[in-house]
Parts: structure tokens; sequence; C-alpha cells
């Protein structure tokens, strides 16, 4: 439920609400005791009605994380090479005249788009984090490079988009109500376990629990059935399901009729992929897809859960658009506990907006990917990036083309600076480093993309150090360069009361006092709310299997599979047998937590799980060390022979620093490429080979 650090005895208690920053779906609400100024207890909310008083075995630590000893608590300067990590302590009247020295320099040089502020999902704070984003109006001011934040979901939330119209889900909550449940590319009790309680009520009554991932996850162990298709084809698997619905006849005619558009179309589409050869795609058995389409064409109602993981690959964006087309078919759209759950973003109608303030820039900028970060230091020229200000981010160990990264990270005419809470892989390439506070230090407002509430986060206590807060370094920072647009100054409180005055109906009753004196509160969507059933917010008004705004961008216009390119790459695999898989660890949130010895012991070094017939053709041996290797690169890892990952499958966890490890990472074979939408990240579309390390170091002396 929580967890304690020493305390005397005699002192007052004081309790303070707030909330969990980090990047999972939960977003738990909690409450932090603090006795003579020192945060003693971090407990879970238990009235909270998702997260009910529990936080996961990450967040459990998290009052002894904030007095780590590696914590940085002062700006530091370099007085090394580039990577080295080594830095001189410096004020912040020096840290911020050398800063806004620079700045000035590299707009009046090479203009304002010279400047790449990349922030990542190391908080998902409204004011701290990348909700606002924090800093936002300060870059809109100064003409920098927009952002464009790609590594996560993107390619996913596009395709959803052009189905549904917007990136809302179902309440996750709902899922209490439904009688079959496809856990679609999503590791629930690793990477948001809250919801299993409402999984496991469904199961109580009556509810039938499928886990589809390439690999048997913990949450597939639970699950009542285990579907293993190849990764990157869970496309073709639904569509071979819902070939089966149609030869049965028990698709929702009525609400294809009233509710859909592009039926005939989409009909045809499906009619390419009878259960033979879906199977044939997917390696599923074609008996599983059958049974499993028989299942769902009779049970409702079926919810889907996906994942993000699964829309990281050639054709993501096109498999979350197919399961926004699946309860249409099925009519599950229809029902409480029927639908398709993949994020609850988009019922948050916070004004967004106005903590941007778009308006400030004087002239449209270029747009760039954090997921192209290499191409970007070393290739853009339009202008070439002068600045990269990376916060609440790692980029070094978990942006793709890591070998590449470190090249344009390790650039001597690259201003870098870096606002962060520990020393980093990515902090050892900074010229400027910024301390900045944590969780329990400041203010901040959070919304979770797996359920439907607000959380509030109190400061509790004081800031070690000079830790400062990213709002406030970006105030001071507009201060030094002698801006003068009045919001830039805008305190905490006055951001968060802007965010929540926009009068959207989701926020009605919602104000700052009320999340201060109550610490969580549900947004304005009633519990037993069906979605969609007074339409669709797409150009039709209903869910769109065919859509004229995928053919406007250049895409296939009805929803359909598209492959992820190198799993599909015949030549590719013959060179590269195996697609790796790196999904979360249990213990890091991303590469956050790397550094907790506790943790990091109980995750154990990088390793990498192989099928026994895979092992065998290699000669590898349980325990290992080998190296896992592509074109790109390769990296170190313990060999784990288990037939928990398929033939052809292997599978690792991210997170690992490399400094920590003492090699690179997993990123360092991950290609620095597009998803099919939005420019997302292709993490899970990877192909690698193995070899032990003995082997591998033969092989460099020969080559040598």
């Amino acid at each position: 439920m929580g967890a304690d650090r020493p305390a005397g005895r005699d002192l007052p208690l004081v309790r303070t609400p707030g909330a969990c920053p980090l990047d999972c779906p939960d977003g738990c609400s909690w409450t932090v005791t603090v006795q003579d100024g020192v945060a003693v207890r971090l407990e879970g909310r238990r009235d909270h009605p998702f997260t009910h008083g529990t936080l996961c075995v990450k967040v459990n630590q998290y009052l002894e994380h904030t007095a780590a000893p590696d914590r940085l608590h002062h700006p530091l300067r370099r007085v090394g090479p580039k990577g080295a990590g080594r830095f001189e302590r410096i004020s912040w009247d020096q840290a911020l005249d050398e800063l806004a020295q620079r700045l000035d320099e590299i707009r009046s040089t090479w203009g304002g788009e010279a400047i790449w502020p990349y922030w990542g999902t190391g908080s998902l704070g409204h004011l701290q984090g990348m909700r606002g984003p924090a800093g936002q109006r300060l870059w809109n001011v100064l003409g920098a490079s927009e952002h464009q934040m790609t590594i996560c979901s993107v390619a996913g939330t596009e395709g959803v988009t052009f189905a549904t119209g917007t990136k809302q889900g179902i309440d996750p909550e709902s899922l209490a109500h439904a009688r079959l449940i496809l856990l679609w590319g999503v590791n629930t009790l690793t990477t948001g376990h809250h919801l299993w309680r409402f999984i496991k009520e469904a199961q109580q009554h009556g509810a039938h629990v499928v886990a589809i991932d390439p690999v048997l996850s913990r949450t597939a162990k639970q699950a009542d059935e285990h579907c293993a298709p190849i990764p990157g084809t869970d496309g073709a698997l639904a569509l071979g399901l819902l070939h089966v619905v149609l030869d049965l006849g028990l698709e929702d005619r009525d609400y294809l009729a009233d509710h859909t558009v592009g039926w005939p179309e989409f009909r045809r589409r499906i009619l390419e992929f009878p259960p033979a050869r879906a199977a044939a795609v997917t390696g599923v058995p074609e008996r599983q897809i059958v049974e499993l389409g028989e299942r769902l064409a009779r049970t409702r109602p079926t919810a889907i859960r996906a994942g993000m993981g699964m829309q990281r690959h050639a054709g993501g964006g096109a498999a979350l658009r197919l399961l926004a087309c699946l309860p249409g078919v099925t009519g599950d759209w229809r029902y409480l506990g029927g639908g398709l759950s993949y994020s609850t973003g988009g019922s948050f109608g916070g004004d967004l907006a106005a903590l941007r303030r778009d308006d400030l820039r004087r002239a449209p900028v270029r747009a760039l990917a954090m997921t192209r970060l290499a191409e970007g230091l070393l290739e853009r020229a339009d202008p070439p990036v002068r600045c990269l200000f990376v916060y609440g981010a790692n980029p070094a160990a978990s942006a793709p083309n890591q070998a590449g990264v470190l090249r344009g990270l390790a650039r001597e005419d690259l201003f870098t600076v870096v606002v962060d809470q520990f020393p980093t892989d990515t902090v050892d390439y900074a010229d400027l480093v910024l301390p900045t506070t944590m969780q329990t230090e400041h203010l901040d407002l959070h919304t979770g993309y797996g359920h439907l509430y607000l959380g509030w986060n109190e400061p509790a206590v004081a800031p070690p150090g000079e830790c400062l807060p990213a709002t406030e370094i970006f105030r001071r920072l507009a201060r030094r360069m002698g801006l003068t647009e009045p919001c830039l100054f805008d305190s905490d409180e006055e951001l968060a009361r802007q965010l929540l005055a926009g009068g959207h109906p989701s926020l009605v009753g919602i104000t700052v006092e009320r999340l201060r004196a109550e610490g969580w509160v549900r947004l304005d969507h009633p519990a037993d709310q069906v979605l969609f059933q007074d339409g669709f917010p797409t150009p039709s008004g209903r869910l769109e299997f065919v859509s004229a705004a995928a053919e406007a961008a250049g895409l296939d216009r009805v929803a359909g599979y598209t492959p992820a390119r190198e799993v599909a790459d015949p030549g590719l695999a013959r060179r590269f047998p195996l697609v790796l898989v790196s999904a979360a660890s249990h213990y890091f949130m991303n590469t956050i937590f790397a550094n907790r010895p506790g943790l990091a012991k109980r995750a154990g070094p990088p390793s990498v799980a192989v099928h026994p017939e895979d092992a065998a053709r290699r000669g590898l041996v349980d325990g290992q060390r080998a190296r896992v290797f592509n074109d790109r690169g390769s990296f170190a890892a313990v060999v784990e022979i288990s037939d928990a990952v398929r033939p052809g499958v292997a599978a690792t966890t991210k997170g690992h620093w490399s400094k920590l490890t003492g090699g690179a990472g997993v990123n360092a074979t991950v290609a620095e490429r597009d998803a099919d939408l939005g420019r997302g990240a292709v993490y899970q579309d990877n192909r690698v080979d193995i070899e032990a390390a003995d082997t591998a170091r033969t092989t460099q002396r020969e080559e040598g």
C-alpha cells in the first residue's frame, strides 16, 4: 500500500495529496506524510475508485529515490569531453547567464529554429511535464523548432482517430461489464496493474480473458487464453477473426446500417483474410483463430484493451485503426463494456491551448520528431540544430539508433542543456546540467491516460539543494533573457487555473479549490456512459471503415492490414531470423529507476529470451552471455531459454542505462524510421540474430 522512511515519534504528521507523475496509464493518487519537513511515508489513496490505494513495485520506493545519493542538487558545467560525465559545480546565476547568452547568440546567428526543446515522458504533468508541455510558451516566443512527441502512442492514436474521430476510448472501468476481454498487445500486470481488478470482476461474472501477445507475459499467464501472433501481424489477426464472424452471419447488421460508413468496402477487405491466410501471416494456429472468432461472434459485450507496444512498427497505425473498426462489425460500441480502450486522453477537456500559447510564435516553425534525433543532430541543415534543450527525457538510452544519437550528442558545436534529477546517460553529454524537483517537491496537475480522474499534486516538502521546478527554471530563464511577455511569468497556480477555465463539459464543477481539498476528482463523464451512442465525431457522424482523411493523407481509404517492414521482409529474415520485442520492464519506468540499486538487482542485467529451438540452432545455453546484433549495432545480454517466446521471436526489456551496464542498449539495434502514421517509432519492427559472446569475440578478433 505504501512505503515508509524513518521518522521521529513525537513531531506532528502532515498529510499532503499528490499524484504519480510517471508514464503509466493509471496515474495513481497518493498521500505523502511529512514529519519535521521530511517525507516519511508514501501511500496510495484507498478512496480512489481506480487505483484503490495500491502503488506499483517501482513507485513504492519513490521516497527513497528522492533522497538517493546520486540525486543532482546543483547546476553543473561540463569540464571534460562530451560523454565523460565530468562537471564542475556552478551557481544558478552563472548557469542562467551562460544559457541566456548562448541562446541569444544562436538565435542571432542561426535563428530560433536552431534551438530544439526536447522533452519526454519523464513527467506527465500538465505544469511540470509533457502534457503542457512545460516551457512551451518560452519556446514559442523564441521561435524554437516544434518538438513532436512521436516516441510513444502517436501511430495508434492517428489510426483510431481515422475510424472514430477521436483518441478517446471507453472508460477502462467498464471492462467489468464485458464478457469477452481481448488484452491486445498489453502486459497489464506490469504496465498498469490497477485495471486487473476490473478484469477480475468481469471474470467472476463469466468473462473470458484473452491475452494477445507474442510473449507469454505476466498478464498472459493469468489470462484464460494466450494467443501469440508474430510481432506486427495483429491487423491480419483482426481481419481473420472478423472473417469468422462473417462466416457465421453474426455481424450486427442493424448497427452497421445505422452507425457506420463504408461497410461494403470493408466487408470485401475482411473477406480477403480467411482463417487459413490469417494463420499463415500471423503464425497463430488456424483452429485457434476460428475458435476465438466464434467466441467473438457470439459474446456481447466484447472489450478490447490495446497497448502501445503493438503499434510500434511500420503498420502500427493501421492495426489500431482495425481494432477501432472491429466493435463496429460486432456492434460492441453500442454496449456498456464494449468497444476499444487505447487511451482516455480525449476525455479531458482542459484548455491546452491556453497553456501552450502557440499564438506567441511570430511565424511558423519547422517540426522535429523526437524519434529522429540522430537525423536531426547529424543531417538537418535548415538550419542545423545548435542547441538541444533536454528535459523529462533520456534520449541517449531511449531513442532509436543509439549509435547515431550518441554521435550527434558528441558534436562539439552543439550546446546541450539537460534538466534532470539524476546523472543519466544523456546528462553525461551536457554542457550545462540544471537540477530539477521531483514530484513531492512541486505543484502539478495530472490526468491518467487509462482512467477518467484528475489528480492534484501539492508540494509536500522543500526541494533539496538548489533544485527548481521546471516552470520556475523557465520563468528565470525568460527573465534573464530580458523577455517581457507577461504570460511567461505566470505562477504554477495561475497555469492550473487557466487549464481548468475553458468551460469544457468534462470539467463542470472542477476547480483548483476542489482539487486541492479532495486530491482527485472524476471528470464529468457518467459511470454508465456508452461512448458514441449519439454518434461519432467523424465527418460523417458514423464509425468510418472508409476514411476520406486517410485517403487525403496518402493512405488506404479502407481500413486494412499493413505489414511490419522488417518482420515481413523475407530477405532480411534470412540474414536476421529473429524478431526482437523490447517490452517494458516490471522494475523500471522507461529508463527511470534503472539507477535504483534495489530495483536494478531485481530486474537483473540485460537479458534476451529465446525459444529452445532457436537456442539449439545457435548453440546457446541458459545463463550465457550473448551478443544480439544486426547491421545497425549490437548489445550484450544474458540468454534465457524459454518457451515464453515463440520460435523466431526473441524478447528483451528496455530501460537500462549504458553507463551502468557497461555497453550499448537494445536501441543500438532499432532503426530510426517512421511508422505508417504520425512518424511513430518502430521499436518492435526489428530483426536481429544472436551469437554467443565467445563467438562474437572470436569473430571480432578474426576481422581485426
